[in-house]
């Protein structure tokens, strides 16, 4: 994500005639880009960002996230919804100095920070559309949503949109090594090529051999499987499994997610939607009884997501060859474990 800030910035001085002027990011509240000095400035999050505040530039802004389970105001639909964060993201622009930005970025299924939120149909094309009104650049952030997590290739392939920057990792490797990867739009190519013809980064691990080769056969596997059409389908069951087993549930507030990522918000009270104390750990003690027997199982624990210390969810993302049977055995575990928790806490 670094680079792909690095990228736009370089962008804009490649241009005939250059843009100096645009050094500027727009991201979302409660995001979560990385820990680098550059993206921690990026993150939107809170909690991990007050400790380190000294050191971080202050070219960046934020504006809501897109959280319709907390966002959405009594009697707004979907679409008034969203023309009203495309309208907050366009006052941000004018407020900073439209032409000082170079990007507005997101996650287009919003991570482990806020817990697996898919956008709300329209949103990308109404931020996109924003962006191009100020000449600015489309970044995404899909290193945990993208390489098929959520059933398409790229998660933007399900938004009517195609991003001039993107950044991936989880997927590409599979796990099996370490590696990410940036992809950017022709135009941004074609701007470095008309000018310096180099983009002025670097690791030390860049371009590793090795790493390389095991993400283009993790990538041959999954093509060879069909494991992203499979991601799609068994996304279903789960999703399926899940409403139908917790979605009443006193204190299940939301559940979300696409493809194989997934998502259960935990609510005090229902009604008002108030999250539990930190004190309380409920997601921690989620993922504590989940890990023993008889369910060995894990569900990643996150607090913070509703406020900026309050708020738990677990988060759900199973293998892409996952069996239908290993399905309903998460859906009947995470439902055996949540009941658990509650009955005793």
């Amino acid at each position: 994500m670094e680079a792909a800030m690095k990228l736009a910035r370089q962008y804009f001085l490649e241009l005939s005639p250059p843009e100096p002027e645009r050094f500027r990011f727009i991201a979302r509240e409660g995001s979560f880009h990385g820990t680098t000095a550059a993206t921690l400035a990026l993150t939107g999050r809170q909690a991990v960002r007050r400790q380190f505040a000294p050191l971080l530039k202050d070219n960046v802004t934020h504006v809501s996230a897109c959280n319709p389970y907390r966002g959405l105001r009594a009697g707004e639909t979907i679409e008034t919804y969203v023309q009203r964060l495309a309208t907050e993201l366009d006052d941000e622009f004018q407020r900073v100095g439209p032409k000082t930005v170079c990007a507005f970025v997101a996650e287009t299924v919003a991570g482990t920070a806020l817990g697996c939120i898919p956008p709300s149909p329209g949103y990308f094309v109404a931020m996109k559309a924003v962006c191009d009104k100020y000449g600015a650049l489309l970044i995404l952030d899909e290193v945990i949503c993208g390489m098929g997590r959520t059933g398409t290739a790229h998660a933007w392939q399900q938004e009517g949109v195609v991003p001039d920057i993107q950044a991936v990792a989880k997927g590409l490797g599979g796990g099996y090594t370490p590696i990410a990867a940036l992809i950017s739009g022709y135009k941004v190519v074609q701007a470095i090529d008309g000018g310096t013809g180099f983009f002025n980064h670097g690791h030390t691990y860049q371009s590793h051999a090795v790493a390389c080769a095991a993400a283009v056969e993790v990538q041959n596997i999954i093509q060879q499987n069909d494991l992203i059409v499979h991601v799609a389908n068994m996304g279903k069951r789960l999703e399926k499994g899940l409403r139908a087993a917790l979605q009443t549930h006193p204190h299940v507030g939301d559940i979300r997610g696409r493809g194989l990522l997934w998502a259960i918000e935990f609510v005090k009270n229902k009604d008002t939607k108030e999250p539990f104390s930190p004190q309380e750990g409920i997601s921690m003690k989620i993922r504590n009884i989940g890990l023993v027997e008889p369910f060995n199982i894990s569900l990643w624990p996150v607090s913070g997501g509703a406020t900026d210390s309050g708020g738990d969810h677990i988060m759900i993302s199973p293998a892409y060859n996952i069996s239908e049977e290993d399905i309903d055995f998460i859906v009947s575990s995470t439902s055996e474990i949540v009941k658990l928790v509650f009955a005793g806490k």
